[in-house]
């Protein structure tokens, strides 16, 4: 037997697309003898008919609220530059490497190549890849300020926040498969 796992108008990540999409239509098949469907597909419009299994939902990243933790900006000895060989370098004979753990391992690196064409660039990236913990901060107090009382707001601000909300979205939220049933809906008397 097979419930529906989607409703109608809900937002789902189509895996197999790679696209945000919205179930126009669920379609169950019925067959003689069964109370349920046999098999449920949905129709998001984007010309076939798709399975739950290949659709998403968006949810709440459980680690989201972990905090971003003390990350900074590391210098490591790059192993295959001698120091004269790359004086264009801020910094000849070192590369940036921002850390996310308070046991200097682990976060972000980049490959040397990449580094010698653009070195500047680069740096730039580190330093505001470090400071991403503290700008989601700002982001989300921004957020907070505005929605206890959106009304007093000025246009302007109210644009920012909802800019900032958008984007931490985007980081807070993560796709999970969808429910082996939905929730009942409440008998309205």
């Amino acid at each position: 037997m097979a419930r529906a796992q989607f409703q109608k108008g809900q937002k789902v990540w189509v895996e197999c697309v790679g696209a945000w999409a919205f179930v126009e239509q669920v379609q169950p098949v019925w067959a003689k003898g069964f109370d349920e469907p046999v098999r449920v597909t949905y129709d998001v419009g984007l010309g076939r008919e798709f399975t739950a299994n290949e659709l998403m939902l968006a949810a709440d990243d459980p680690g989201a609220d972990q905090g971003g933790g003390d990350w900074r900006v590391l210098r490591a000895r790059n192993k295959w530059q001698q120091p004269e060989d790359c004086l264009h370098h801020p910094q000849p004979g070192t590369y940036p490497v921002v850390v996310t753990d308070r046991a200097d391992w682990g976060g972000w690196r980049v490959p040397g190549a990449e580094y010698d064409r653009d070195p500047q660039q680069i740096e730039r990236q580190a330093r505001l890849i470090a400071c991403a913990p503290q700008l989601m901060q700002v982001a989300q107090g921004l957020v907070d300020l505005v929605s206890e009382s959106p009304d007093d707001a000025p246009p302007a601000v109210l644009g920012l926040a909802r800019q900032a909300r958008d984007l931490l979205q985007g980081v807070n939220r993560v796709l999970e498969a969808a429910p082996e049933r939905l929730p009942a809906l409440p008998v309205l008397a």
